[in-house]
């Protein structure tokens, strides 16, 4: 059975729909300024399908529970919106004023309707306050599970243009990388090597490390895995940047790169790249 908050405040939503919207328009448009005004319309759209479908949950006798079920359809709708506002960058208490900013304009009515009865009054305003909270805090979790996900791409976006594979020469690839190389970064980087491999049939890797700080266990491990992707995919690989630090922490660290064909300079590396592949290059001098 409804009760009599529920029954008061369906009957409010569905008499003054309109009333309440441009209360709430004007209330979210004051509260956020020119970001909120920049995309009025669409935010007209949005609260006009929100006050739709909150009436018809109300309507429906659903609990107060907004977990539950009745209320799957308000919840996909503050997730667009959330979402939509994570995206273009808003922030998640900005977010949660969708919903907030209706709380006034509510409120507003329902002291008219219950003038008279002051105790049933405090009752709905708490009622309907609670109600409201939740559905803001949803959207402000929502929000930062979308913000996460945007920073996790764009972290990922990074890492790839970190890490460009650039083919020097017929059959000579080389990959210049510059700051701390993790898990994640390898991965990265290994799959655009093998990518670039597959793509040119290079013969010849160069890995240049100029840039990469330092050289722990940890880099060096991550190095040779790349090393034998290469070679599995048919392309041998030259590690060039090993300055004399580096040349001393890799010694210290006992790493094994008796195999693997080291330069100062990536000059030098790509003199012997040609060398290996047949290739040379002549100088002509003019008459």
């Amino acid at each position: 059975m409804t009760s009599a908050r529920t029954a008061t405040l369906g009957l409010i939503l569905n008499q003054h729909h309109q009333s309440l919207l441009d209360d709430w328009i004007r209330t979210l448009t004051a509260k956020l300024g020119r970001k909120e005004k920049s995309g009025e319309f669409e935010i007209r759209r949005q609260a006009e399908q929100f006050l739709t479908l909150l009436a018809r949950t109300v309507d429906s006798g659903a609990s107060d529970d907004t977990d539950g079920s009745d209320w799957g359809d308000v919840r996909h709708l503050l997730g667009e919106v959330s979402r939509t506002r994570a995206l273009q960058g808003f922030s998640s208490l900005d977010t949660a004023s969708f919903v907030f900013a209706l709380k006034e304009p509510l409120f507003g009515h329902l002291r008219t309707a219950l003038s008279e009865q002051p105790l049933v009054l405090a009752q709905e305003i708490a009622a309907t306050s609670s109600l409201f909270d939740r559905l803001g805090l949803y959207t402000i979790e929502v929000h930062q599970k979308a913000r996460e996900q945007v920073i996790l791409r764009q972290q990922q976006e990074l890492l790839e243009l970190s890490t460009p594979v650039v083919q020097l020469w017929q059959n000579v690839l080389a990959l210049p990388l510059i700051g701390t190389l993790d898990s994640a970064r390898t991965q990265v980087v290994m799959e655009s090597l093998l990518q670039k491999i597959v793509e040119t049939g290079a013969m010849i890797a160069i890995i240049d490390i100029t840039g990469v700080p330092t050289v722990d266990t940890l880099v060096a491990q991550h190095l040779l895995k790349t090393i034998a992707a290469a070679r599995l995919m048919g392309a041998d690989c030259i590690i060039s940047g090993i300055r004399p630090q580096i040349a001393q922490t890799i010694v210290h660290l006992g790493v094994n790169l008796e195999d693997v064909t080291t330069k100062a300079t990536l000059a030098d590396a790509f003199m012997v790249a040609l060398k290996k592949t047949g290739s040379r290059i002549t100088v002509q001098h003019a008459e």
